[in-house]
């Protein structure tokens, strides 16, 4: 097994959550394009793309292979953890969800694998002994997401994946959308075991604020004035520029609003994905971030 390397990939990624939306063909997608082309088209014009069909059921090895293979090199993907740990189980019992999830191929994206992202809905409250005991169960490394995964059930008794020939450390993002996670306690854990806390902007729908807990910085931009649906103006766009440029200096905002004092941590890679997909605004506003932040 080998280890993969991180020092020569860039330091921002800047892309899309998801590839495949009807109302993008003739709009991003060429009209004439082949639908299993679709991937390899955007993967051209993106750094990273996030999974998202992993957050609505497992996937097969055979797709994460396919994934791998038709993307550029230097290409990443995000991975969108299962919402049947997150959503359905809301954290309850989920040492065996979690060896399905990771035997179900996610390992076969090899050196293209990037964090994982875990997003909890609206309605999930902070419960301080379920959440640890979650990122507990989180494997850190290759090694471990193996040996977790050895633990699968019979769903994947004949396609289970767990041979990856790249041994590297594995790297998770929180999302969290109820207010009574906006206390100390939280972010510590997040600390405590090098979790990145999401910075997702919702239209105002759900809290922001502002926390480097990582090593890493991830970001979701669903829309600035409507959900999933509004388009970033190039002030919104170049002010979050700015941010971002100051996360990865382990710099916040004095007027951002944050739950702790601690100093921020010093992210050494961004992840950036646009989530306002909905009237085709998610890829001209990942292209022209990724322009002014010269991460194209």
């Amino acid at each position: 097994m080998t280890h993969a390397s991180r020092s020569s990939r860039v330091k921002i990624r800047i892309g899309i959550s998801g590839w495949t939306y009807k109302p993008w063909r003739g709009a991003f997608y060429p009209e004439d394009l082949p639908q299993r082309e679709e991937l390899e088209f955007a993967a051209r014009q993106f750094r990273s793309i996030e999974i998202n069909g992993t957050h609505y059921g497992l996937q097969t090895p055979k797709s994460f292979q396919s994934w791998r293979e038709r993307t550029p090199d230097d290409f990443v993907f995000s991975v969108k953890g299962g919402r049947y740990i997150t959503h359905l189980r809301r954290l309850r019992e989920i040492r065996k969800p979690l060896a399905n999830f990771f035997a179900s191929g996610v390992l076969a994206l090899e050196e293209k694998l990037g964090p994982f992202l875990w997003q909890f809905p609206p309605t999930f409250q902070f419960d301080a002994g379920r959440f640890e005991n979650f990122l507990q169960l989180l494997p850190a490394d290759t090694e471990a997401a193996v040996k977790l995964g050895r633990e699968h059930d019979d769903h994947l008794k004949d396609r289970a994946w767990l041979r990856p020939k790249v041994q590297q450390k594995l790297r998770h993002a929180v999302e969290i959308r109820h207010k009574s996670f906006l206390v100390p306690q939280f972010v510590e854990l997040l600390r405590k075991f090098g979790i990145a806390f999401v910075l997702a902007d919702t239209a105002g729908k759900w809290p922001y604020v502002e926390e480097l807990t990582g090593d890493f910085l991830y970001a979701r931009l669903h829309g600035d004035k409507e959900l999933y649906a509004s388009g970033y103006s190039e002030e919104a766009l170049q002010d979050w520029a700015g941010r971002i440029r100051g996360f990865q200096a382990g710099k916040l905002r004095t007027e951002a609003p944050r739950v702790t004092n601690l100093k921020p941590r010093k992210p050494r890679e961004a992840f950036i994905y646009f989530d306002n997909d909905v009237k085709v605004k998610a890829p001209r506003d990942a292209k022209r971030l990724a322009e002014i932040l010269h991460a194209t």
